[in-house]
């Protein structure tokens, strides 16, 4: 197959890759091609985890974080980790390339919260909202706007997307000034503070114990660095061909995911565009943001170097004044201090 002015080989296309509606690995490839001008600026310059799946959606798969022997078109990125373990991953960053790794079985598209060049420090903060065993959708719709809300207030620009499974993912583009754990702080106290507006553990929990959950869980742990997200535009491993698709904020309180498939995202496309477009402009600063939330960053450095920002800027101009400062006041004087419901069995 011809893409742009490269050959990629696609190996037997006509192969059905999700039986339910028909579709082979032939119509998958299309699809990533037909949606590729909204699904690159996504996963540009990331890590690309490999979760394969050769005979389709019905069949085995396997995890590969190292990228097999590839064309020229396909880029890597030589990563070591805590344990002394290290690999190289693929990292796609043009039609071409999503094109052969999509040949490859890989029907998702699973990248790091983080881009080369500072694989240390991610480009988004998420929320990804999951539903507990028997909560209904509209649960998780409700339990998205209470995020909307506090990121309004926070001053962080937020994008709504179907995990493609169950949930829902909040993403707020931030600058990639600070590293995983220091965006997780400020997730979970932002899911602290979730979970106390909707104040009904039935509706949304920050509880860590899958066994003691009953509501959506309001999950801020996939802020760490190796976690790997399912990509807006990704297709989902469902007897449907489901589809991770980004919501308009209108559009949320009266979603369905099951709408969301191969099928039908390219009519969606034509018809409200993309509601990602311009997203990657918006990167915010969390400096600020920890004082919003009532908490100090786990660093001591951050605070000299949110200290000296704000001396450089005039005054008024601090994005962590005004209103954002009303989800810490709340905090302090209605929630107590923060961090005392996470135990400490969490992985993360």
């Amino acid at each position: 197959m011809r893409v742009g002015r490269r050959e990629v080989p696609i190996t037997n296309p006509g192969k059905v890759f999700f039986p339910e509606p028909g579709l082979t690995k032939g119509d998958l490839v299309a699809y990533y091609l037909d949606v590729a001008p909204c699904a690159l600026h996504h996963i540009r310059r990331r890590l690309f985890h490999m979760k394969r799946y050769p005979n389709g959606v019905e069949g085995d798969f396997f995890h590969q974080k190292r990228v097999p022997p590839h064309p020229d078109f396909v880029g890597e990125q030589f990563v070591r980790f805590p344990s002394g373990h290290s690999t190289v991953f693929a990292v796609v960053d043009n039609a071409a390339a999503l094109a052969w790794v999509v040949n490859l079985g890989c029907i998702e598209l699973h990248t790091w919260g983080s881009r080369v060049g500072d694989i240390e420090r991610p480009d988004y903060l998420l929320i990804d909202l999951d539903p507990s065993e028997g909560n209904p959708w509209e649960f998780v719709r409700e339990v998205a706007l209470v995020v909307k809300e506090v990121m309004d207030e926070l001053g962080l620009a937020s994008y709504p997307k179907t995990s493609g499974a169950t949930g829902l993912h909040v993403l707020a583009p931030i600058r990639p000034e600070l590293a995983f754990p220091e965006v997780r702080r400020l997730a979970k106290a932002l899911a602290e503070e979730v979970e106390r507006r909707v104040d009904d553990q039935d509706v949304a929990t920050t509880t860590w114990r899958v066994a003691d959950r009953r509501g959506v869980f309001v999950d801020f742990g996939q802020n760490a660095r190796d976690r790997t997200i399912a990509s807006a535009y990704s297709v989902r491993p469902t007897p449907d061909a489901r589809v991770s698709a980004p919501l308009l904020w209108s559009e949320v309180a009266r979603s369905d995911p099951t709408r969301f498939t191969v099928k039908s995202m390219r009519r969606r496309i034509a018809k409200v565009g993309d509601p990602t477009a311009g997203m990657w402009r918006r990167k915010a600063s969390l400096l600020p943001r920890f004082e919003q939330l009532g908490i100090r960053p786990g660093d001591p450095k951050l605070v000299e170097l949110r200290r000296s920002r704000a001396r450089r800027l005039p005054p008024g101009s601090d994005p962590g004044s005004a209103r954002g400062q009303t989800p810490a006041r709340r905090r302090s004087t209605e929630a107590g201090s923060a961090g005392t419901h996470e135990p400490g069995s969490d992985p993360g």
